[in-house]
């Protein structure tokens, strides 16, 4: 008699995936930062926050995406001559890599910014956030490649240089944004380790997250530097056009006579989030190219977003198109509404602060930013994550602390406030319940 023997056919699960087996910045701080803030946030709705650097969304309507739809497409149909199959293909099929956009971009940069540009030095990326990806891993090579950022930086720079595996060294921030004059040290102390300094990232106007600006003489200072010391300006400019009464000063691209400045754009503040529309003006020449491929680092982003976005949405392009183009390419014009929401909150936020923590109380201070959507405020005690939560929960208010700015290494007492979002009602709710905070953490009551 012939015994046959079933094979055991239930499935089987398997080990879990050690997190030590998968790329280190997956246990890196800076990665579960944001996560940490809206975990947060959804156990306590009722909170007034400030932590969210979303932009104002009161002036939103579901309708404008049709109207800016429909004002692109005609711009495709009437003004480039595009056929009824060709409007079709442009906005139903991949696109060019480099975007739509490119023309439109330029008049833009020439119309806010004073910034001649060519076309072909633009590529349209997904969010800004995808330009700093392209250009990190552009410019990593090996393990002596690093970049330089002022402490505290952006997050998202953070994040998506540990994405690269591209090492951040901090240079000190002063009153007027990043010490030009540590930079110098800072690149200096790198190459003398045996390191390459590739590139250095600020954002001149209103930084994310201290709200401070550099001065005309600062933006000139570091471009020499950048040219004495052969090394690329990544400037990232989301909020310029948020200023509060002062006057805007140039970019750092338009002062760019060397073509060290990479200049990232973003429409999440000017337009939406949503559309997730940046673009990297990418002008300066690379050699050994190879024939036919394009002589720009704007041609060599493009080959590496081909290998991972293919291209950006092109129905995302053409609605960010069609608001530049009802606003003759000026997203200072598109923008006059919510840049008065922004001066009015911070001036409701610099007026708060200063009526709920007087010189008579515990030792709190703030920075005064010009502009934007930031300000940071120092308090006696450690802001830590237990210090978030007992904020939240407790005291109803919601605030990110500044460690998450600095990957961890600075920060301890700080606090950023964004005000973006809220009503000078709500914003003077929230600053008396962090002035109860602060009171409870210095008394205990």
């Amino acid at each position: 008699m012939t015994t046959t023997t079933l094979r055991d056919t239930r499935p089987r699960t398997r080990d879990p995936l050690a997190l030590d087996a998968l790329h280190g910045s997956l246990s890196d701080p800076v990665l579960g930062s944001m996560t940490l803030l809206n975990e947060i946030a959804g156990r306590y709705p009722d909170a007034v926050s400030f932590a969210a650097g979303r932009p104002y969304e009161e002036f939103y309507d579901p309708d404008q995406l049709h109207a800016h739809l429909e004002r692109f497409t005609r711009h495709l149909r009437e003004d480039l001559g595009r056929t009824p199959a060709q409007v079709r293909t442009a906005l139903f099929q991949y696109g060019h890599t480099k975007g739509l956009l490119t023309e439109l971009l330029v008049q833009n940069l020439a119309v806010d910014e004073d910034i001649t540009a060519d076309p072909d030095a633009i590529v349209v990326t997904t969010g800004c956030q995808e330009a700093m990806v392209l250009l990190l891993r552009a410019l990593r090579t090996d393990d002596r490649d690093v970049v330089l950022a002022p402490a505290p930086t952006y997050v998202g720079f953070l994040g998506a240089a540990r994405l690269m595996d591209m090492p951040v060294r901090p240079v000190r921030e002063g009153a007027g944004g990043i010490d030009v004059d540590d930079l110098v040290a800072q690149v200096r102390a790198a190459r003398a380790a045996g390191l390459r300094p590739r590139a250095c990232y600020v954002v001149p106007d209103f930084a994310n997250p201290s709200g401070l600006s550099m001065s005309l003489p600062d933006r000139e200072r570091l471009l020499e530097t950048a040219a004495a010391e052969d090394l690329l300006v990544i400037e990232d400019n989301p909020y310029s056009l948020f200023n509060a009464g002062a006057r805007r000063l140039p970019t750092l691209k338009s002062l760019d006579r060397h073509r060290n400045v990479v200049y990232v754009g973003s429409f999440a503040k000017t337009a939406f989030p949503g559309a997730r529309v940046g673009y990297v003006l990418a002008d300066q020449p690379v050699a050994g190219a190879a024939p036919g491929e394009g002589r720009l680092l704007a041609d060599q982003l493009a080959k590496l977003k081909s290998m991972l976005t293919l291209n950006t949405s092109t129905v995302s392009q053409a609605v960010i198109g069609g608001r530049l183009l009802e606003h003759q390419g000026s997203m200072t014009a598109a923008t006059r509404r919510e840049s008065e929401v922004y001066a009015r909150n911070l001036r409701a936020v610099l007026d708060g602060l200063r009526r709920h923590f007087p010189p008579s109380g515990p030792p709190v201070s703030w920075n005064v930013p010009g502009g934007g959507m930031f300000a940071v405020v120092t308090l006696p005690f450690e802001t830590d994550e237990a210090a978030l939560e007992l904020s939240a929960s407790r005291f109803g208010v919601l605030w990110t602390p500044m460690r998450h700015f600095y990957g961890g290494a600075g920060g301890t007492h700080q606090i950023r406030l964004s005000f973006s979002v809220l009503t000078p009602e709500q914003i003077d709710l929230g600053l008396g319940r962090l002035a109860a905070l602060v009171h409870n953490r210095t008394t205990g009551r």
